[in-house]
C-alpha cells in the first residue's frame, strides 16, 4: 500500500483509509455484524491500511468501541481519527436530526469538546487520539466562534489527548478562520468522481498550507462500486435517499459509464471500487481516500485502488466520461484532463 504524509504531522499513513460509518449500523445502514466488522478491520491491517477513521455518532458509540476492540494492544501501530461536535447525550445545541430514538445536536463549544474527548478515549481504549476532527461546523441558531473551538482543540493537543487537529465538512472560509488561530493538518469533506466541488474549491488552499484532503463518500453510497443495479429500491430513510445519482435517469447513465470501465478492471486487476479509489488518488498528492467498509471483500476491493498507477490515456478517458455526467447534471466545475 502506498504511503503519504498527513499535513505537517509527520504521520505516514496508507493512502487508503478505512472509514467506519457503516460499522456503526443504525437504521440508515441496516444492522452490522460486529464480528464481521472486526474481521474487516483485521483484514485491512493485513492489506497495509494503517489509517482508521471513526466518530462518536457512528452507531452512537458503537463504531468507536468496535475499532478500539479490533486494534487492541497494537493500537500504537496505527493512526486513528475521530470527531467531536455531534452529540446526543446532552440537551445543549440545536437538534440536527433524530434517529433510532436519539436527538442529535450540533455543539462545538469548548466545554463540550473537552467533555467529548474523554468519552471517545474511553470507548477507543486509548489515551490519545491521533487526529481529532470537528465533525460539523457551528450553525447560526447556535453560534460558536471557531476561535473558541480551536482554543479547546489546542488545549487538548497541549495536554497530549490529541496529536493533530482536523476539521470536517468545511468551506474555504472555515479553513481560513481555523488557520488564524493555529495549525490544522487535514480536512475531511465529500469527494467522489461525481461530487467534485468541495475538492475543486478547497484544494488549492490546502496545498498552499500543506493540509491533507481526507475524502469521504467516494462511492456515492455504493453506487460507484457496481453493487447497485436499476432494480435496487432505495427505501425511505436509507442513506442513499439523499444521493441525487440514485434517481433513475441519472443512475442509468452512471451504470452505463461503469460498464464502459470494465475493461480497465481487467487491465489493472481490480474491481470498480478500486478504479474509483485510484482515480481520486490521481487528482492530487495530498488526497487520502476514506473508503468505508464493514465486509472483508469490500475492503479488499477498495484497498487495491491504493496501488494502481493509471496509464495517462486511461486516466484521461475516465475523466472525460466523468466530466460528461457532471457537466450534464450540474454546474459543478469539471476535473481537468
Amino acid at each position: 500500500m502506498k504511503k503519504m504524509k498527513i499535513g505537517k504531522t509527520g504521520f505516514e499513513v496508507s493512502r487508503v483509509s478505512l472509514g467506519t460509518l457503516s460499522i456503526g449500523g443504525e437504521s440508515v445502514w441496516g444492522d452490522s455484524d460486529d464480528n464481521e466488522s472486526i474481521r474487516t478491520i483485521d483484514h485491512a491491517r493485513g492489506l497495509g491500511i494503517t489509517f482508521f477513521d471513526t466518530a462518536p455518532v457512528y452507531g452512537f458509540g458503537r463504531s468507536e468501541r468496535i475499532l478500539g476492540k479490533a486494534l487492541g494492544a497494537e493500537r500504537s501501530k496505527f493512526i486513528i481519527s475521530t470527531k467531536c461536535g455531534l452529540v446526543w447525550d446532552i440537551t445543549e445545541g440545536p437538534i440536527i436530526y433524530s434517529r433510532d430514538g436519539y436527538d442529535v445536536r450540533r455543539n462545538t463549544t469548548a466545554k463540550n469538546i473537552k467533555r467529548e474527548v474523554d468519552i471517545s478515549l474511553a470507548r477507543l481504549g486509548t489515551d490519545y487520539i491521533d487526529i481529532y476532527y470537528t465533525h460539523w461546523q457551528a450553525v447560526p441558531e447556535f453560534p460558536v466562534a471557531i476561535e473558541e473551538t480551536m482554543s479547546a482543540l489546542l488545549d487538548l493537543k497541549k495536554a497530549g489527548k490529541i496529536r493533530a487537529i482536523g476539521a470536517s465538512n468545511v468551506s474555504k472560509e472555515h479553513v481560513l478562520e481555523y488557520l488564524k488561530y493555529g495549525r490544522i493538518d487535514v480536512i475531511q469533506n465529500r469527494f467522489s468522481p461525481l461530487d467534485q466541488m468541495s475538492f475543486r474549491v478547497l484544494n488549492p488552499l490546502l496545498l498552499e498550507n500543506d493540509i491533507s484532503f481526507h475524502a469521504y463518500s467516494p462511492f456515492e453510497r455504493g453506487l460507484l462500486t457496481g453493487a447497485v443495479d436499476m432494480g435496487f429500491v432505495v427505501r425511505p430513510g436509507d442513506a442513499r435517499s439523499a444521493v441525487k445519482w440514485y434517481e433513475p435517469a441519472r443512475r442509468r447513465e452512471v451504470l452505463d459509464m461503469l460498464d464502459s470501465w470494465k475493461p480497465l478492471c481487467e487491465k489493472y486487476g481490480c474491481a470498480l471500487a478500486g478504479l474509483v479509489v485510484a482515480w481520486l488518488l490521481h487528482q492530487a498528492p495530498n488526497v487520502n481516500v476514506d473508503a468505508g467498509s464493514r465486509r472483508v471483500k469490500a475492503i479488499e476491493e477498495n484497498a487495491r485502488g491504493g496501488d494502481i498507477d493509471f496509464d495517462a490515456a486511461d486516466l484521461a478517458e475516465m475523466t472525460k466520461k466523468i466530466n460528461f455526467l457532471v457537466d450534464k447534471y450540474s454546474d459543478e466545475a469539471k476535473m481537468p484532463l
